[in-house]
């Protein structure tokens, strides 16, 4: 009896001690994200994922940085401040060829929605129109569209440098701005102007559809840590999908995220924008998450002919295959 006795006393010894001696629990590895722009429901899908634990589920922990034009995705990528970040596929192209190692995850927005808008009662209601005329345009990337555009038409143009609103639009300082449709051309809108009095020119349209959103990272990082990758990209698709399926408390997300990075916005306009997100990632298409060969070919095809691309890697080195619809 006593032999029984002091053997349980040792197991409640040891059940006390062993939980001390263990420490504690082990961290789950911390990455960083950096999107392209302040918070706003274009990045929706990852606010998502990190308020429902959908990163915790894979494994890991993520920091999302407030991104903006002082905080491009390239130059914190370039100094490893952060591991994953958002790039349209042309801007991707272009840094890899200038020597930024860059590889695309998964491709989020398949269809382009970079614009221009003009007023019809300016009398543009064709491309043609536009010949001439002061054009509103944004700096790198957004410039790649555009120019295709011009050259399509032989357009002869004035470039205004365009800021972050739609004023100078509004004010008459330019006859034509540049947008994006799920965000400044609601603004347009909110502004008193009617569909109908304006004139868009949808790229897309144009057969000048470059993919636009997608999730970059270095090629060092998907060659050290391809499953921490993996992780990522599963995580953020199914904050996404969690997105699109429950859009108020995505926008109530998104709300709070804007309010505490002190970023001007409103329900309807990031109502509106995670509408239009939904529209141009397909997520309910076969696919979401997939860098389509003939895009990536289409879109370095038109870079190299309009001079910003010399060569490209192929399509194998540029997109890690089978990261997408997972």
């Amino acid at each position: 009896m006593r032999r029984i006795l002091k053997l349980l006393i040792i197991l409640l010894i040891l059940t006390w001690v062993a939980p001390a001696m263990a420490g504690p629990a082990a961290e789950l590895p911390v990455v960083t994200f950096i999107p392209q722009w302040v918070p706003q429901a274009q990045f929706a899908g990852f606010y998502l994922a990190e308020e429902k634990g959908f990163f915790r589920e894979q494994g890991i922990t993520v920091r999302i940085l407030e991104g903006g034009p002082s905080l491009p995705p390239t130059d914190l990528l370039a100094s490893g401040k952060a591991d994953f970040g958002t790039l349209f596929l042309g801007r991707g192209l272009e840094v890899r060829a200038q020597g930024l190692p860059v590889v695309n995850l998964a491709q989020l927005v398949q269809r382009s929605s970079l614009m221009l808008v003009a007023r019809r009662g300016s009398g543009i209601t064709r491309p043609e129109d536009l010949n001439g005329r002061r054009v509103g345009m944004w700096g790198d990337e957004y410039q790649i569209q555009p120019r295709a555009f011009f050259r399509k038409f032989r357009l002869a143009i004035t470039p205004v440098s365009q800021g972050t609103t739609a004023n100078l639009f509004l004010r008459g300082g330019v006859d034509v701005i540049s947008a994006m449709w799920y965000n400044e051309y609601h603004m347009l809108l909110n502004a008193g102007l009617e569909p109908g009095d304006l004139t868009p020119f949808f790229f897309f349209d144009y057969g000048l559809n470059m993919p636009e959103d997608g999730i970059y990272c270095l090629a060092s990082t998907w060659a050290a840590k391809p499953a921490l990758c993996r992780a990522f990209v599963r995580a953020s698709l199914k904050g996404w999908r969690y997105a699109f399926a429950h859009p108020d408390e995505a926008v109530d997300v998104v709300l709070r995220r804007a309010e505490a990075a002190k970023v001007s916005t409103n329900r309807a306009h990031q109502e509106w924008m995670l509408a239009r997100m939904r529209d141009i990632m397909l997520p309910d298409r076969p696919g979401f998450g997939i860098l389509k060969r003939e895009d990536y070919q289409r879109v370095a095809a038109e870079l190299r002919s309009g001079g910003q691309l010399q060569g490209y890697p192929p399509y194998e080195k540029f997109f890690v295959m089978g990261l997408g619809d997972e």
